[in-house]
């Protein structure tokens, strides 16, 4: 009999492995590569894929000097607030990717983000690896996080997304836009997550020469480089002739 079990096991197991080493492969795990200077960079999928399911990585700005602010945070370690002081003293307004965890373990900076005229939007409840969720637990994590956000604004959280990690797949996507979400990417970035933060100039140099009409840039709360940067890299941005628009412009 354990031989039976062992010998099925087996055998699910030799089925299972191809199903599963497809559906990895179909995973895109978002970055981009910047062939020009300002110029829209190639991203891992390309527009007419995107386009299909209200899918961004950079706006539609017809040679418009716009940029889209974004920060994602799944924790906080005190740059909000530096963050935050920057933006209010130049005037611009940037959209949050939170967690469901980190509104909960933080809504007065939540409320504060929303109140200054900020847009909080959804990244999951704890950062999974979406792609690897069925339809029905994708849905239940995003309307976690919209019942955390109601719970402190009072109102429905505005129906932007980004995948954790940037990693997601095509049915991801058509489930997104199914529930009435823009999945929202990213066309400038660089490793400022990482325990040994960049410089304040080498941060400049992964951003500025590659600014382009309609760019949406990545930046994390979590970096204290970002947070000692941010009025001056404003600043240069609006010297080069950009203005800053939230999500709501985006199309």
């Amino acid at each position: 009999m354990k031989k039976y079990i062992f010998l099925v096991s087996i055998s699910l197991l030799l089925i299972a492995f191809p199903l599963l080493v497809q559906a990895n492969a179909n995973v895109i795990r978002w970055g981009v590569c910047h062939q020009k200077p300002g110029e829209i960079p190639d991203g891992e999928a390309k527009d007419e894929l995107l386009s299909k399911y209200d899918a961004f990585f950079h706006g539609h700005a017809n040679g418009d000097k716009v940029l889209y602010l974004t920060f994602d945070a799944g924790y906080e370690d005190g740059n909000t607030v530096k963050i935050l002081d920057s933006l209010k003293s130049r005037g611009v307004y940037a959209s949050f990717f939170l967690t469901g965890n980190y509104m909960k373990a933080n809504p007065e900076l939540v409320k504060r983000i929303v109140n200054e005229g900020h847009i909080v939007c959804n990244h999951s409840m704890t950062h999974p690896e979406i792609f690897n969720l069925s339809s029905y637990d994708f849905a239940k994590d995003l309307k976690n996080v919209e019942d955390v956000y109601r719970e402190i604004i009072g109102s429905e959280i505005p129906k932007y997304y980004r995948p954790p990690s940037g990693e997601f797949n095509e049915k991801n996507l058509k489930d997104l836009k199914a529930y009435g979400y823009k999945t929202i990417l990213w066309g400038i970035a660089y490793a400022d997550w990482k325990k040994d933060q960049a410089l304040h100039s080498e941060a400049f140099k992964k951003i500025l020469p590659n600014l382009h009409p309609g760019a949406i840039i990545l930046l994390h709360t979590t970096s204290s480089t970002n947070a000692a940067i941010l009025s001056e890299l404003i600043d240069k941005c609006h010297e080069k002739g950009y203005v800053f628009k939230n999500l709501d412009d985006i199309k």
